[in-house]
């Protein structure tokens, strides 16, 4: 298999964010997450999918078609949509960058200052991951005190958000709606890359997510969960056999079926 040129979208399972890019890839298949800076918090927090939008000819013309069909997704929600994490637009900064930047002496330049950083090994490029995780879990903290950001929106808010977006989705047929029964499962393999425990671990330590709730919003959540999950319909993939959620899964289990070969239908 060769080597790929695309341009793709991450999405989070917990969160609406999300995050525009493109590849060329070295090998076929080449594990590629993005390479986020400023908001790099979130791949560290939450689980990301990562969905291929369009393929391009392998070639330099290929490449700067890509960068360009890049530029026309990420313009239109770029500094106007609160969840889209991409911090600058093809060399143009995102406010908060220039706001940061005025602060040193203005605006140097893009991709050219994020080279000799790398290069000379300073700025988040000097940083160990523990800093840089610490740097973003100030960052998260100071945005739940000043109530902006994600803790800027109630729950209800984040909830209509996510119902809107995957609506969209499954209007347009993108995203999870989008893709063949392989392509889901495959998805789900994959799903928990930066997830499991090393992010469990992070959030328990720092008391943010389920580990940042008292004993009694646990338990409303599980109640407002146990409601939403009875009335969500999924069908068996290899059976056809449609219930919720649990009463699914057993069914599944009994008879040696993979649980993930499932999609749901309402």
């Amino acid at each position: 298999m060769q080597p790929r040129i695309y341009t793709y979208k991450i999405t989070f399972e917990e969160v609406p964010y999300y995050y525009y890019g493109s590849k060329k890839e070295k090998v076929f298949d080449e594990e590629y997450w993005g390479s986020p800076i400023t908001n790099k918090w979130c791949w560290e927090l939450y689980t990301p999918k990562k969905q291929i939008l369009e393929l391009f000819e392998y070639s330099d013309k290929g490449y700067i078609k890509a960068q360009e069909v890049e530029g026309r997704l990420i313009r239109p929600v770029y500094n106007t949509d609160e969840w889209c994490l991409n911090a600058n637009c093809l060399g143009i900064f995102s406010i908060d960058q220039k706001r940061k930047a005025g602060k040193i002496g203005g605006e140097i330049g893009g991709k050219i200052v994020g080279k000799k950083s790398y290069e000379l090994g300073t700025g988040i490029f000097g940083m160990t991951t523990e800093e840089k995780r610490e740097v973003s879990l100030k960052g998260i903290e100071t945005q739940r005190k000043n109530n902006t950001g994600i803790f800027a929106i109630t729950n209800e808010q984040r909830r209509e958000n996510v119902k809107k977006s995957h609506e969209t989705q499954r209007k347009e047929g993108k995203g999870f709606f989008g893709m063949t029964a392989e392509q889901k499962s495959e998805a789900g393999k994959k799903g928990g890359y930066l997830g499991g425990k090393k992010s469990q671990k992070t959030l328990r330590k720092h008391k943010l997510g389920i580990y940042g709730l008292t004993e009694e919003q646990m338990r409303e959540n599980g109640k407002k969960g146990g409601k939403i999950s009875g009335s969500q319909k999924w069908m068996c993939l290899e059976t056809k056999y449609i219930s919720n959620p649990g009463a699914l899964t057993h069914y599944q289990n009994a008879r040696g079926i993979d649980t993930k070969n499932r999609i749901r239908i309402k």
